[in-house]
């Protein structure tokens, strides 16, 4: 299925490029020498001398004395009490059954309940994040790069970006505990910004793989990977977007594509992250580090791991890696389109092209053999509502080719369901 998608009103100009690193990144050595210089350990600034007040007359000396001693026994033991009290009172939550003081010479004995979290969930997927070294030509020649991937499957299966592996003739994957295996690239997706990548190894650790379909604004998002050569780099933020499209060009600005339904991040994301997971605070794979805008801060995008598992599976199965498709150009309905064409309703797909000229369903496609025709407006896929956020390429992506989806579709002021089957994009769709 092809997106014709017309100019329209929105809050973010869908069409700001967004740079993704691919080859070409400053080496580890350039990156570490960027002229940083460190604070003093201590303030440069003099210290500031009172003068010594004049004596004054009063109490002789000793009397003085004894008063502050009393007073500084009384003052003692009462702070003692204090104290006494407020470590019983707090400790408590903190400590839970442990009645242990934690070790004041040890910092790491003190956290509170979110970077626990974080903690335990880098702990578990960062020995399945890989580094994916590249060379080969490229379309300004012999290149290398760096980026990063991460193990789905024991048996040496790793998901990465496309743009990380293609048009590499070598592959060399580094695994967390340093050792070193040639990759081959098993597949292309087609769609998105993904690849499968295959290593001769067995017993090797896996990130376990959550869901992003229930994800929401505002939740943890922890970003690992290998950026500008440091390895096992965690950086945390949330999630700050669902559904976000943008295009995306290299590094060399030289080819760019269009890209839906991503996550946004404010994790930091810089080149050689990319491939790398993103991952929620349970320690589960919700995205695949992918973009990230080069004209603005906390601006990272991640194509969501629901996307991927279809290949994912593929690779395991051993079949090519394929998309499904219905067969149709369609143009996504909002309000102006609506208005403009004088629709029944501001949402869905409409089946056709934007001027109107050219075949709007595909010979021989799923969608002709169910009679779709141009005119159609496709409002929900699955009882899921067609929408700006969740466009109709978006829905159909997770599912395989030979799958069944049912089609809620608008004609002539009336609504029907149609099933229909799921066919394979050609590959010059």
């Amino acid at each position: 299925m092809t997106t014709n998608d017309p100019n329209r009103s929105t809050d973010r100009d869908p069409t700001e490029t967004v740079e993704v690193q691919r080859y070409g990144q400053p080496s580890p050595a350039d990156a570490r020498s960027a002229g940083w210089q460190a604070a003093p350990a201590w303030s440069s600034r003099p210290p500031h001398v009172t003068a010594e007040p004049a004596p004054r007359r009063g109490m002789g000396t000793l009397p003085i004395i004894a008063v502050a001693v009393v007073a500084g026994i009384l003052s003692g033991a009462l702070s003692a009490v204090a104290v006494s009290n407020m470590i019983q009172e707090r400790g408590a939550p903190i400590t839970g059954d442990v009645a242990a003081t934690p070790d004041a010479n040890n910092v790491s004995d003190v956290r509170i309940d979110e970077s626990s979290a974080v903690i335990e969930a880098v702990d578990q997927v960062t020995p399945a994040v890989v580094t994916i070294q590249s060379s080969g030509g490229g379309v300004l020649g012999t290149s290398s790069g760096t980026g990063s991937g991460f193990i789905y499957d024991a048996d040496g299966w790793i998901l990465t970006n496309r743009h990380v592996v293609e048009d590499a003739s070598e592959l060399l994957v580094v695994l967390n505990d340093g050792r070193q295996f040639p990759g081959e690239t098993y597949g292309i997706d087609t769609l998105t910004d993904l690849a499968i990548v295959k290593i001769d190894a067995a017993d090797l650790p896996v990130a376990a793989i959550g869901t992003s379909s229930h994800l929401e604004p505002g939740q943890v998002a922890i970003a690992i990977g290998n950026p500008l050569g440091y390895e096992n780099t965690v950086t945390t933020g949330v999630v700050s977007g669902l559904g976000r499209r943008i295009t995306a060009s290299d590094a060399s600005q030289t080819s760019a594509e269009t890209l839906n339904n991503l996550i946004q991040t404010d994790a930091a994301i810089n080149p050689g992250n990319s491939g790398g997971p993103l991952v929620n605070s349970a320690g589960q794979v919700i995205g695949v580090n992918t973009a990230v805008s080069t004209n603005a801060q906390g601006l990272g995008f991640a194509i969501p791991i629901d996307v991927a598992r279809p290949i994912m599976q593929q690779a395991l199965d051993g079949d090519e890696l394929t998309r499904p498709w219905i067969g149709v150009y369609y143009v996504p309905v909002d309000p102006a389109l609506a208005a403009e064409q004088d629709l029944p309703v501001e949402y869905g797909a409409l089946i056709g092209t934007a001027d109107g000229s050219g075949q709007a369903v595909f010979p021989g496609s799923p969608a002709e053999g169910v009679g779709l025709r141009s005119g159609d407006i496709i409002v929900a896929v699955d009882g899921e509502q067609v929408s700006a956020d969740s466009d109709l390429a978006t829905l159909i992506l997770p599912h395989a080719s030979g799958d069944t989806i049912t089609l809620r579709v608008l004609r002539d002021n009336s609504t029907r369901e149609v099933e229909v089957t799921l066919g394979e994009l050609p590959a010059d769709s």
